[in-house]
């Protein structure tokens, strides 16, 4: 399989978590209608994920008209390895800054941006990538309003970026997205638990309270182990038109000042 692909390989083991195309609607951005967004996006969720057996082995990737292969297909397709953790907790203790805060766990690829080998003429950010000793240009693209986004969850959340990609390439990109600093840690592949045959981010590692941790992510295999706690989102490729994420601002809003996640979570999935 070519570069174009989007699978890259280190030392058989290793692959970018990247495209996965969702097309988005557009929705309000009144708070009134913040519960029907998100029962929109849970519902179109469920429904396309619905039926299939998930994360098998022997799964064989689907490649898109783009030429690249899902997000899960991707991961679907890696060999087993399964990591052993120690028994401390993922994060470090809390900044006396976000104390009191709800944590919330944010996805990389085809949540806040899109990655690609081939070149693309508009991208915000060129990271070169050394895979077996040669070094690829990976070209990203933005997702519209994630600085916005990005902003504004930093100012109600501690946020903690966490994605199944490798730190080689995730940690550059990362760098160049987040100027503020708004991600209090990064939490990379190795941080992740591999469940039949899926990279699984175990919420309940993290050492936060699940009933003040969200987390934000277009692949419902991500979160497989805590549904109850996951907003979900619509995969992004290249629409320019989208305003998901600046559409889901006023619902992470509305969730910053709960006591109970798992309360306000389903409140907003209730007619």
């Amino acid at each position: 399989m070519d570069r174009s692909s989007i699978i890259s390989q280190v030392q058989k083991q290793e692959a970018f978590v990247l495209s996965k195309q969702g097309l988005v609607s557009k929705s309000s951005l009144k708070k009134p209608r913040s519960k029907s967004l998100f029962k929109a996006l849970f519902c179109c969720l469920g429904t396309r994920n619905g039926g299939q057996t998930g994360c098998t082995a022997d799964h064989v990737p689907q490649t898109e008209k783009n030429g690249t292969i899902a997000k899960s297909d991707l991961l679907q397709c890696l060999p087993y390895h399964f990591y052993q953790f120690p028994g401390a907790s993922l994060l470090p203790e809390l900044n006396q800054q976000d104390v009191g805060k709800i944590c919330a766990v944010i996805d990389l690829d085809e949540t806040l941006v899109h990655s690609s080998f081939k070149p693309i003429s508009n991208a915000d950010f060129i990271v070169p990538v050394e895979i077996e000793g040669t070094t690829h240009q990976v070209y990203v693209l933005k997702r519209p309003y994630v600085d916005e986004f990005l902003q504004r969850m930093g100012e109600l959340f501690e946020c903690v970026l966490f994605t199944a990609s490798l730190a080689k390439y995730a940690d550059p990109v990362t760098d160049l997205l987040d100027k503020c600093g708004v991600f209090r840690a990064r939490l990379f592949r190795e941080s992740c638990v591999f469940h039949q045959g899926c990279y699984v981010k175990d919420l309940s590692r993290l050492g936060r309270d699940l009933k003040k941790t969200i987390i934000l992510d277009n692949s419902p295999a991500s979160y497989i182990f805590h549904p109850e706690n996951a907003v979900p989102v619509q995969s992004w490729f290249d629409d320019t038109s989208d305003t998901e994420l600046l559409s889901l601002i006023p619902i992470f809003e509305e969730l910053s000042e709960t006591e109970d996640v798992y309360t306000s979570l389903d409140q907003l999935r209730t007619p």
